[in-house]
């Protein structure tokens, strides 16, 4: 092959959307597995899309014709196999508060600016620059999200009666609520409650039909058998409307523009992390690899197309990416199946969608909520020293009492400063003495016999939020990978939470491909922060060792048989 076509071939790879890629070698038992996964998670959606669009202020076909056009665009040309695009729960925040600040105008130009700037992450390749956003920050806006979202359906939830629309602020909201709370419906609540427990158990004792369809079609049935007096989509909008929706063109204000830059930032940056999240989640579910550019690029068309049906702002769904997977997903094509299931609901089964309760719909709001907050998270957070706590508490607070943007912006800035110290305080100076000369042996491998079973990298320097991709890459571009991997930290000067969680996604990795991760070496603080953080529990005790002396001591007593190891 010369050389022309060889780079052609590198820049089709590298630029391709998933489906052109997996649709080269397409069969009739690969859409078999997606025609099913996509219909199981295209009626997923349909709950999840309209509870998402009446929680941002919007109508809920608007949620269903987002998650139709975004579901399309993201799956055809994305750059994930399995990512599921459309509505989500981390928008409902940001979306309430434009729409109350600038009304749907200001919502559909703040859509489409960021759709622009995602297409532009992903043509120029900046968008892996989201990894420089320190875990500590994604879980506190993360928590935060979650909790305000859960605030936002305890009206529907109880069936309070207010008069008026609920304050947007999460003090305000509550307050409002305790004073009308002599308003609950016990119908409601029954349902509501109904629904939360029926979601958690039948996804515990029947994972593979997800509680959300069992819950959504039980609620409704028994509303409406029953002739309960509780609000429904139909009672509140009006019912929801048959047929395509309608193309329109947003009307742009220009005296917005500068107002709506930092909302559309924001809406960019959230859309950017939560796709990728997304995709990465399921890079460890299946053992694939996304293309980042080509996955953010995707994005951005979705969101500049979402507005001429009227429709919110989207990203890779994690919840409906994950029922994707198990539910056998095995290429785009059952993220496409999934968007025609939507567009079969509205076209034949729209008056039937009228019928679901908003009790209903809460029940299942305040289990996403739940799911989403990865609240685990905190407990690890808790564990890794002041500084990590201090940036998720800051982000966490200022997400629930001030506003998202303003808690990503503090966040950020704080992380950025405490980054700055920690990397200076692993500078030092001191005397090289003869003490420090025959310790240092026990770490040098010239004199090591190094047996072909064992892989060896190092981390040289800090190993903080920014670099943690690095890792990742060199070991799955490593070939051959041998089945006891040995990881030299002696060079390792600072790590921090999201470094961390990086190394904890290698061992996992490994350990799926039964292969074992050694840790060797590390240094005062690395090591003081791996043992607040109990990191022994992903790795083992017996495999953190002090020396690479001792690394190749415990891998010979490793030393697996040949077929043991899947290459």
């Amino acid at each position: 092959m010369h050389l022309r076509q060889v780079l052609a071939r590198l820049s089709f790879e590298r630029w391709a959307p998933a489906s052109v890629l997996a649709l080269q070698n397409y069969s009739s038992r690969t859409f078999f597995a997606d025609l099913t996964a996509g219909l199981t998670v295209g009626l997923v959606a349909l709950p999840l899309a309209m509870a998402f669009a009446v929680s941002s202020g919007m109508s809920p076909q608007a949620g269903i014709y987002c998650a139709v056009v975004t579901g399309l665009i993201i799956s055809v040309f994305g750059g994930s196999n399995v990512q599921i695009g459309g509505p989500t729960g981390a928008f409902v925040v940001v979306v309430s508060g434009i729409i109350a600040a600038h009304g749907v105008d200001g919502l559909f130009m703040c859509t489409m600016m960021a759709g622009v700037l995602l297409v532009l992450m992903g043509i120029t390749g900046t968008g892996t620059a989201v990894r420089f956003i320190p875990r500590p920050v994604v879980i506190g806006f993360t928590n935060g999200i979650a909790l305000v979202i859960a605030s936002t359906q305890l009206k529907d939830f109880f069936g309070i009666s207010v008069p008026g629309a609920l304050p947007g602020e999460f003090v305000g909201r509550l307050e409002t609520l305790i004073e009308h709370a002599g308003t609950t419906s016990v119908p409601a609540t029954a349902i509501a409650a109904g629904v939360v427990l029926l979601i958690v158990v039948w996804n515990r004792l029947v994972p593979r039909v997800p509680g959300y369809i069992v819950a959504l079609v039980a609620g409704t049935i028994i509303v409406a058998v029953g002739g309960l007096n509780v609000e429904t989509i139909g009672s509140r909008f009006g019912g929801i409307p048959s047929g395509l929706p309608e193309l329109h063109f947003p009307r742009f204000r220009a005296d917005l523009m500068l107002t709506l830059l930092s909302p559309t930032l924001t809406v960019a940056m959230l859309g950017a992390i939560e796709s990728l999240m997304s995709a990465v989640v399921a890079d460890r579910m299946t053992g694939q690899r996304h293309n980042s550019n080509v996955e953010l690029f995707a994005q951005g068309l979705a969101n500049i197309a979402s507005p001429l049906v009227g429709g919110l702002p989207a990203t890779g769904a994690i919840a409906r990416t994950a029922t994707n997977i198990r539910s056998g997903a095995r290429t785009p094509v059952a993220g496409m199946v999934h968007a025609v299931t939507l567009l079969a609901i509205l076209l034949f089964a729209a008056p039937l969608a009228g019928r679901v309760p908003m009790a209903v719909l809460a029940g299942i709001l305040l289990v996403v909520a739940r799911n989403m907050g990865e609240w685990h998270e905190i407990g690890e957070l808790w564990k890794q020293g002041w500084t990590d706590r201090l940036v998720w508490m800051v982000t966490f607070v200022l997400t629930v009492f001030a506003d998202l943007t303003v808690a990503v912006e503090a966040g950020m800035i704080l992380a950025a400063l405490l980054f700055i110290r920690r990397v200076a305080s692993t500078t030092t100076v001191s005397q090289v003495t003869r003490a420090y000369v025959e310790e240092g042996r026990d770490h040098i491998l010239q004199d090591k016999d190094i047996p072909d079973y064992v892989s060896i990298f190092r981390i040289h320097g800090p190993f903080l939020f920014g670099s943690t991709d690095k890792l990742a890459a060199a070991i799955e571009a490593a070939e051959p990978l041998a089945p006891i991997v040995i990881l030299r930290l002696r060079n390792m000067t600072a790590i921090d939470a999201t470094g961390l969680r990086a190394i904890q996604d290698v061992a996992g990795w490994l350990k799926n491909r039964n292969r074992v991760l050694l840790l060797c070496g590390a240094m005062s603080q690395p090591a003081k922060l791996m043992e607040q953080s109990e990191f022994h529990r992903h790795v083992g005790s017996d495999n953190i060792l002090s020396s690479v002396e001792e690394a190749l001591a415990r891998a010979r007593s490793l030393q697996p048989t040949p077929t043991a190891v899947t290459r």
